[in-house]
């Protein structure tokens, strides 16, 4: 058992704790599933970019799957391969995409025709050729949360097979772009196989298809979007989902491309927080504490649900209905809603768990709050690895025009 006690002692509280040895189980339990075939795990940065947590991956051999160019300059900061790097969004900057281009890395996914008419001006300004892969949209339905939802036609991501069809031929013929890959992602926090299965069928037959003319597709990409347990949610079988991949893709010579986020953080991460008060009145119970939306937006954002536990308490003490809640000035700031909790006093330690993923990441300084520690735990032994910001730190960027 993690010792949350101590390091909220040690490093006070609101405080992200990260488990390295779960992560190197993940990625490891992940990597076995490929093993078949020759693959390549692009974990995502937008889930955890903490340069600690991808300097980790990036020793296990994870490449990366990155979203602006802050977070390619991350990951190779924390020691990426520019060749295990790929750039993915759908509103890319011409700065963005020319730094990009000039860094050579793996391939810059691309989202729409537009896009790829802009990244083909850049790169002949540049003269140099880029490598290339398009963002399909399977219109498959993930059956997951509507907001994390994003291979169906009505959200705003990738081009319909038509479209990408029209796309790798003028690719293809151009001198400066050269289509290398192949690429999908129908939504995040997945815990079917079947939509998993659905789309790589559809985007197979594609490349099959891109194949016979002759563009020599080298890496089909299936994003990410495996789930977890937050609750009591039943998740995917690895072998199961990596061998549906296989069957779809048949003979095909490629290597798989997997971008897993929230599989290889997010249940390897907490949120511990301090009770300070209860308050009460006719209709509801509160139990405030000194973390808030700030530091996790997800149960205001979602409605995402987070197993909790008060440390320390008596199982057998009564439990009443409450809501964990924040100092914010908002009345969505919330981390648990309508929950059976004992009566709590002031500096219990509460953990919030399953917090490795779009926690920090999603946090702010909203309130003039400052962000909190990451420390992370490997071999169990602490380690800072990011400090707690101060006032100072909020302020510095500001101009006194006055």
């Amino acid at each position: 058992m993690l010792n949350f006690q101590e390091l909220s002692q040690k490093y006070d509280t609101p405080l992200y704790v990260y488990n390295f040895d779960e992560i190197d189980k993940n990625y490891n339990s992940l990597k076995q599933a490929f093993r078949a075939r020759k693959s390549i795990l692009c974990y995502a940065v937008k889930a955890n970019s903490n340069l600690s947590v991808l300097k980790y991956l990036a020793k296990l051999g994870s490449g990366f799957d990155c979203v602006s160019i802050g977070e390619v300059k991350r990951a190779l900061t924390a020691g990426a391969q520019k060749y295990k790097i790929i750039f993915s969004g759908v509103g890319k900057k011409d700065n963005e995409i020319k730094e990009a281009i000039e860094k050579d890395i793996l391939m810059l996914n691309l989202e729409s025709e537009e896009e790829m008419y802009r990244v083909e001006m850049i790169a002949k300004e540049l003269k140099l050729q880029t490598r290339i892969s398009i963002r399909v949209n399977p219109n498959i339905d993930p059956k997951t949360h509507p907001y994390i939802s994003t291979g169906l036609s009505e959200n705003k991501f990738g081009v319909d097979i038509k479209s990408a069809k029209k796309m790798y031929l003028y690719a293809n013929n151009s001198k400066y772009l050269n289509p290398v890959g192949i690429h999908f992602h129908i939504g995040s926090q997945i815990t079917q196989t079947l939509p998993f299965k659905e789309a790589s069928i559809v985007i197979a037959d594609l490349l099959k298809g891109l194949k016979a003319a002759n563009i020599d597709i080298k890496f089909f990409d299936v994003g990410g979007g495996i789930g977890i347990t937050y609750k009591d949610e039943k998740t995917i079988s690895l072998y199961e989902y990596a061998q549906n991949i296989f069957e779809a893709l048949g003979n095909q010579d490629v290597t798989v491309v997997c971008e897993p986020g929230r599989f290889l953080v997010g249940n390897c991460g907490y949120l511990l927080t301090k009770v300070l008060y209860e308050k009460k009145n006719e209709k509801k119970r509160f139990v405030i504490v000194d973390a808030a939306m700030n530091d996790l937006l997800r149960p205001s954002l979602y409605g995402a649900y987070h197993d909790f536990e008060l440390l320390g308490a008596n199982e057998s003490a009564e439990k009443s209905l409450a809501d964990i809640v924040g100092p914010i000035c908002e009345s969505g700031d919330f981390l648990a809603k309508d929950i059976y909790i004992q009566e709590t006093k002031h500096d219990d330690l509460i953990i919030i768990k399953s917090a490795g993923a779009y926690g920090f990441t999603m946090s702010s300084n909203y309130n003039t709050r400052t962000r909190a520690v990451e420390v992370a735990l490997i071999n169990k032994e602490d380690r800072l690895i990011r400090k707690r910001e101060t006032l100072e730190d909020l302020l510095a960027l500001e101009i006194d025009f006055i």
